[in-house]
C-alpha cells in the first residue's frame, strides 16, 4: 500500500473525570479553551469574548458544583494537553433524580475533526449511567456542527425554540433541545 494513501493515525484522546481536588491543574487550559471556542462563534452563554478574568470566574463558578456533587467535570487531552470539556449536571429536583443534563461541549479549534467531542460525550454518558441516570437532555444552537455529532450519538429533536439565545454578534438564534434514553 502506498503511504500516501495510508489513512492518517489520529493523536490518541483519553477522558479524565476532574474532582474538586484537581480543579487547579487544569483551569488555566479551560479559560482557554473557553475563549478559543466563544473566539471561534462557540454560543455558550457569552455576548463576547470572556476576557481571561471573566472565564476563570466562569470556571471557578462551575468549581462549586464539583465541591457539592451537583456536576461532574470531564476533560480531554491529547499529547498530555487539556484540548477539550463536558459537564454531566446531576442536581435535579427530587422527581428529576433518573436525569441528567449535558453542558459545556467544549473543544479547543486547534483540536477538532479528531474525535474528542464524540470521547467526551461517551464518558459523559457512562458518568450518567454511573450515577443512575437513565435519560439526558441537552440544548444546542440549531444547525451547528454539535447538533450533527449529537443526533450520530443517538440523541432525539424534542424541539426547537425559535430565538431562544443571542448570538457572541448579537443575532438571535434558534436552540435545539435534545434527549437520550440511556439503556
Amino acid at each position: 500500500m502506498n503511504p500516501s494513501s495510508a489513512a492518517q493515525q489520529l493523536p490518541t484522546c483519553t477522558v479524565e473525570d476532574i474532582r474538586a481536588g484537581q480543579f487547579d491543574q487544569v483551569v488555566g487550559a479551560l479559560a482557554d479553551i473557553l475563549m478559543a471556542c466563544v473566539r471561534h462563534g462557540a454560543s455558550v452563554g457569552f455576548l463576547g469574548v470572556p476576557d481571561a478574568e471573566d472565564a476563570f470566574s466562569f470556571w471557578y463558578g462551575v468549581n462549586g458544583s464539583l465541591v457539592s456533587g451537583g456536576r461532574r467535570l470531564l476533560v480531554a487531552r491529547v499529547a498530555g494537553q487539556v484540548v477539550g470539556t463536558v459537564q454531566v449536571l446531576l442536581a435535579t429536583p427530587a422527581n428529576g433524580s433518573h436525569r441528567a443534563e449535558i453542558s459545556k461541549l467544549l473543544v479547543h479549534p486547534d483540536a477538532r475533526r479528531q474525535g474528542v467531542a464524540r470521547s467526551l460525550m461517551q464518558q459523559a454518558e457512562a458518568v450518567a449511567r454511573a450515577e443512575g441516570r437513565s435519560l439526558l437532555t441537552l440544548d444546542t444552537r440549531t444547525g451547528d456542527a454539535g447538533e450533527s455529532l449529537y443526533r450520530s450519538l443517538g440523541y432525539q429533536l424534542a424541539g426547537v425554540i425559535p430565538d431562544y439565545a443571542r448570538s457572541t454578534t448579537g443575532r438571535l438564534a434558534d436552540t435545539s433541545f435534545m434527549y437520550k434514553k440511556l439503556v
